[in-house]
C-alpha cells in the first residue's frame, strides 16, 4: 500500500481512484476471499465448506449445543445457522432433537460419523494457519491479532451504531 504521497498498490499495480480511497477496506476483502477460497480447497477434503467446521469444532468441544446457542457463539444469523446445521445433518454429520427442557429449542449433537472427521479437521485448520502465518515471526503474529482485534471492535460498535 502506498503512503500518503504514492498511489496504493496491489501487487505494484496502482489501485483505481475508487479503491485508493479505500486502501484497507480492499485489501480486507482480498485476504478474506482468499482465505475462504483456500478454506474451500482445504475442507473439501473431508466433505465440509467454509464455517461449516467451526460448527462441528464447537459442538466436538462442548458437545451438544442448542442451535440459538450455535447463532450466538459464532456469530451466525439464525436463517444461516439453520441451513448450515440441514446441510451437515443431511451429510450425516450432526444430529437434531427437541430439547427435553424447552420444545421451543433445537438441540445438535455430532453423530459418531463426525468423530471420524475431528482429527482430519483439526489437521486442516492448522495447516490453513500455517498459510496464514507463513514467514510472520510470533511478534508479528500478535501485532496482526491485536490490529485485527481493533479492526472488528471498530466494525462491530459500527454495526450497532447503525441499528
Amino acid at each position: 500500500m502506498g503512503t500518503a504521497n504514492e498511489p496504493a498498490t496491489t501487487a505494484g499495480t496502482p489501485l483505481p481512484p475508487s479503491v485508493q480511497a479505500g486502501p484497507l477496506n480492499h485489501a480486507i476483502l482480498r485476504v478474506a476471499r482468499l482465505h475462504r477460497m483456500l478454506a474451500a480447497q482445504l475442507l473439501r477434503r473431508v466433505g465440509l465448506h467454509p464455517s461449516q467446521e467451526l460448527v462441528m469444532m464447537q459442538l466436538w468441544d462442548l458437545g451438544p449445543q442448542r442451535q440459538t446457542d450455535l447463532v450466538r457463539m459464532l456469530g451466525s444469523d439464525a436463517a444461516t445457522m439453520t441451513r448450515t446445521v440441514q446441510r451437515l445433518e443431511h451429510a450425516g454429520f450432526v444430529r437434531r432433537r427437541p430439547s427435553a427442557t424447552d420444545k421451543r429449542a433445537t438441540i445438535i449433537e455430532p453423530t459418531p460419523a463426525s468423530q471420524a472427521l475431528r482429527r482430519e479437521v483439526e489437521g486442516i485448520w492448522a495447516e490453513l494457519e500455517r498459510s496464514v502465518t507463513g514467514d510472520l515471526t510470533p511478534d508479528q503474529q500478535a501485532e496482526a491479532l491485536r490490529v485485527l482485534g481493533q479492526i472488528e471492535a471498530g466494525l462491530a460498535r459500527a454495526t450497532t451504531q447503525g441499528t
